[in-house]
């Protein structure tokens, strides 16, 4: 899974405005990309964020595969709410009626509830996608990496009216053994991704969307942002890449959990 660190400087201000829930002493741990040594503490129920009964435990393995089988595909959509942005991926989305999995930023659920109402009520799905996107996670203490999926998850799950997230996307893929045993202990499967679109470089339209046609076959869970910059053209993209699922007999549906 790649890092995407370059040309996004709104994540300072995200960070910025988070500093007051998230700054912990950082200590060293071990990114895992796919399911591996489970070792080390484990996730204390002290910590719990979510108003309500106990989450349902989901599997700690990184999720790529879609519940629509082996010819499904699933449409995710990072960063945001963004009141420029995510109503007009809402709006493509609707017109060729998928839904999709909106792994979302604390601070910008915070800021955006109505948004996150929105998107919950179109039928689509919330996922966790920290407070801060602070891309360099794995590096931290498990104690800030508690801070930022669980303050996170409260944020979202406040902001949909009591809807609470289903996965967890470590951003950039900084995925720990301990954080993907947190998010699951939450009932948020870890969530992957398999294309990434490289939409928030802006590559333009037609470089977007070949991206899509030429690395689906390497995994169904695609990678699009709402957030974080100017997205019109993954707006554009997107009119052009669902109807061609479509075409090529792709169903559209969520991740596995």
């Amino acid at each position: 899974m790649a890092r995407h660190n370059g040309g996004r400087g709104w994540y300072g201000k995200v960070a910025a405005a988070a500093l007051g829930v998230t700054l912990l002493a950082a200590g060293a741990s071990v990114w895992t990309a796919q399911a591996g040594d489970l070792g080390g503490s484990s996730p204390r129920a002290a910590v719990s964020a979510s108003p309500g009964a106990a989450a349902k435990a989901v599997g700690v393995t990184i999720a790529h595969a879609s519940d629509k089988g082996a010819h499904g595909v699933n449409i995710t959509i990072d960063d945001g709410p963004d009141p420029t942005w995510t109503p007009q991926v809402l709006a493509v989305l609707k017109e060729h009626g998928v839904k999709a999995t909106f792994c979302m930023v604390g601070t910008q659920a915070q800021a955006y509830p109505d948004l996150v109402k929105q998107v919950v009520a179109a039928g689509h799905r919330l996922c966790d996608h920290t407070v801060s996107h602070d891309t360099t996670m794995d590096k931290k203490s498990e104690a800030y990496q508690s801070k930022e999926i669980l303050d996170a998850e409260r944020m979202i799950t406040k902001a949909s009216g009591g809807v609470r997230p289903m996965y967890y996307r470590a951003p950039g893929g900084a995925f720990t053994p301990y954080s993907r045993r947190l998010a699951a202990s939450r009932g948020m499967r870890p969530l992957g991704w398999n294309v990434d679109t490289k939409d928030f470089e802006q590559p333009g339209v037609d470089a977007i969307v070949a991206t899509v046609q030429r690395e689906l076959p390497s995994g169904p869970t695609i990678l699009f942002h709402d957030a974080g910059g100017d997205r019109d053209q993954t707006v554009e993209a997107l009119r052009r890449v669902l109807p061609w699922l479509r075409e090529q007999g792709y169903a559209c549906g969520f991740p596995v959990r």
